[in-house]
């Protein structure tokens, strides 16, 4: 089934410009966040798949990804900042309430935006949330970039230049989306890094317990920068929570058949589209 597709552009109170792309149309609208420093476009396989089956799906590259702005100020950037950003592109659109999806910082921006606005969310799609076991990884891994934008900006342009002039048309989808997320320059670089690492990263465990709507959590084994002992943790803690395990890091990327449908499951499900109760607490494998 073909779909609609349309890009389109808001701007924040601080006269920042952000970009999203619809999927479909209609009033069941469902919002998927992309991880950090990469772009919008990693959700569109999944985006077309949700709006085939007659959603409304908006995917947004938030502040300092992809084609949105990207000021060079930490502060501007933190999970709960995010969450806002969400908000105001669900008023942009006039939509009152959606499902919102995210994978690794997208994840834990759904978390935030049903804490931050509860009555704004139908239910949670979240892969590979950042929790109290990812911390210490994520602090290892994103600290040496920090640091290679702050004070050795020639490495991230030159990264920058490279990337750029590979064509986008001739490589694989992925490989696009990877090259993609090397778009990027040193001075908003480390600003996103540093008010991500060192800023809030996820609600806290007492207020992820108070989220009240449908969740599906998905998981994967062997990863090393989203242990799936968060994702097993956080499935444990909301009362209406679904967890499913990946197969492979990459099984939602390169073989998305089985994900897929539990997505499609259960955001029609949290729209009342199937006309059946979200399902309570359970483990998919």
């Amino acid at each position: 089934m073909l779909v609609s597709e349309r890009i389109g552009q808001f701007f924040l109170d601080t006269g920042d410009r952000l970009e999203y792309t619809e999927f479909g149309a209609g009033e069941r609208f469902v919002v998927l966040l992309h991880p950090q420093l990469m772009t919008r476009r990693v959700q569109q396989p999944l985006a077309r798949t949700l709006a085939s089956q007659g959603l409304h799906v908006v995917t947004l590259d938030l502040l300092g990804h992809g084609r949105s702005d990207r000021p060079a100020d930490p502060p501007a950037y933190s999970v709960p900042a995010f969450a806002a950003q969400v908000l105001a592109l669900l008023d942009h659109l006039g939509a009152e309430r959606a499902v919102v999806g995210g994978t690794s910082l997208g994840a834990n921006v759904a978390l935030q935006v049903a804490v931050s606005a509860p009555d704004r969310v139908r239910g949670l799609v979240v892969e590979m949330p950042l929790l109290d076991n990812a911390l210490t990884v994520g602090l290892l891994a994103g600290t040496p970039l920090l640091l290679a934008a702050r004070f050795a900006p020639f490495t991230v342009a030159a990264v920058r230049r490279a990337t750029r002039a590979v064509p986008r048309g001739v490589v694989p989808f992925w490989a696009g989306v990877w090259l993609d997320s090397c778009n990027q320059r040193s001075g908003p670089l480390a600003a996103v890094l540093h008010g991500v690492l060192f800023g809030s990263l996820a609600p806290s465990a007492e207020q992820r317990r108070s989220i009240g709507v449908p969740v599906l959590v998905v998981g994967h084994d062997a990863d090393p920068l989203h242990p799936v002992a968060d994702a097993e943790m956080l499935a444990g803690e909301l009362p209406r929570s679904r967890f499913v395990r990946a197969r492979s890091i990459m099984e939602w990327r390169l073989a998305p058949e089985r994900l897929d449908a539990e997505a499609v499951r259960f955001v029609l499900d949290a729209w009342d589209v199937r006309r059946t109760r979200p399902r309570r607490r359970g483990t998919a494998h």
